[in-house]
């Protein structure tokens, strides 16, 4: 596998020449595991950062994250390689540790296209899909929602649409991995060079996703829950996967829900049990979080806190939509454009 087919660019050649006249290789980072390492720099080996990067480097968030690329020092024969320096990132997903005063996290960066997957069964959630989306677009990356386990769904064009609404512009494709239908509908994002990252909560079916894209079992994956369609992270670490067309493929592990949920979970849990899906928990008529605040069971301050939050996350999803309003409009005023330089058109505009 050459570094063409793992994406490596003439952008990428012109940054990363003064590393190559200082004798360095250039590699893309495939695997990260609690700070170890797999880089591919025309064969697959392990690698480590250099004493000089990790004395000079203080935020974490400038580490090498898996897609990256990076100038290393290999030996000639199989041994393991060193990183000196990561080249600069065209996109970059950060996860941010919400309400805690830490450094952001740095989970995939290179990424043109993030396949937001969800699941059709008891666990499937609009406002999850909102927080992702939102995360992919802060990101630099394509979102594209996948409905997974579409052959479960209770009532698949009323989930269709409701995300399409949630998600105004986003792609929307229902399939199921599990049984192998609906995957053709991908390959306008699956082309050869492109990288692709899956993000979704645990149980959406994203390990059985990338085994169906394989077409072998490369990942575990597990049963979820029947209780509540949640199952355990099959995923503890990032890793990059080659598909046969030549598209580069992520996996990330599973964010459990969203930071909000890690960060809240009492506050979440009782949310569940609102009467209404897309309760603010302001004024709503049925919501499980208000009626603990009146009991008094939920820290008012933290609950503050979460409502904080909440208005961010809205904001942010505002910022989307007018993102994809402006996109909608530039792409109207192109074909407009088009239009009229066509030479058929404008004949016949003339007569």
């Amino acid at each position: 596998m050459s570094l063409i087919h793992l994406g490596f660019s003439s952008r990428l050649e012109q940054q990363f020449e003064p590393f190559r006249l200082e004798g360095l290789r250039p590699a893309r980072v495939v695997r990260e595991d609690r700070g170890r390492y797999r880089v591919h720099d025309g064969a697959e080996r392990a690698a480590e950062v250099s004493g000089r990067f990790r004395h000079e480097t203080t935020n974490r968030a400038d580490y090498p994250a898996v897609g990256d690329w990076v100038a290393v020092r290999s030996p000639e024969g199989a041994g393991a390689a060193t990183i000196t320096a990561v080249l600069p990132r065209s996109t970059v997903f950060i996860r941010h540790a919400v309400g805690e005063a830490t450094e952001p996290q740095v989970v995939a960066a290179n990424i043109d296209t993030v396949f937001v997957v969800a699941g059709l069964d008891g666990d499937f959630n609009v406002r999850r899909l909102e927080r992702y989306v939102t995360a992919t677009w802060e990101s630099g990356a394509q979102p594209v929602i996948v409905l997974n386990k579409a052959d479960v769904a209770a009532d698949l064009e009323a989930q269709i649409a409701e995300t399409e609404l949630s998600a105004p512009g986003v792609p929307v494709v229902p399939l199921s991995a599990r049984e192998a239908q609906g995957l053709e509908a991908l390959a306008a994002w699956l082309a050869p060079g492109a990288t692709v990252a899956l993000l979704g909560s645990s149980g959406v079916g994203k390990s059985t996703l990338v085994n169906a894209l394989l077409g072998r079992p490369q990942l575990a994956t597990q049963e979820v829950r029947e209780s509540d369609s949640r199952g355990r992270h099959t995923t503890s670490h990032r890793e990059l996967v080659m598909l046969a067309g030549g598209t580069v493929l992520i996996d990330t592990p599973g964010m459990r829900e969203s930071a909000l949920e890690e960060a809240f979970p009492e506050i979440e849990t009782l949310a569940r049990e609102c009467r209404f899906g897309d309760c603010r928990h302001e004024r709503e008529p049925g919501c499980a979080v208000l009626r603990a605040e009146a009991a008094g069971t939920l820290d008012l301050g933290r609950l503050a806190s979460w409502r904080k939050l909440q208005r961010e996350l809205r904001w942010l999803a505002g910022k989307q939509d007018r993102r994809v309003r402006i996109e909608a409009q530039a792409r109207w005023k192109a074909i407009h454009r088009s239009m009229k330089s066509h030479p058929k058109l404008k004949a016949r505009g003339e007569r």
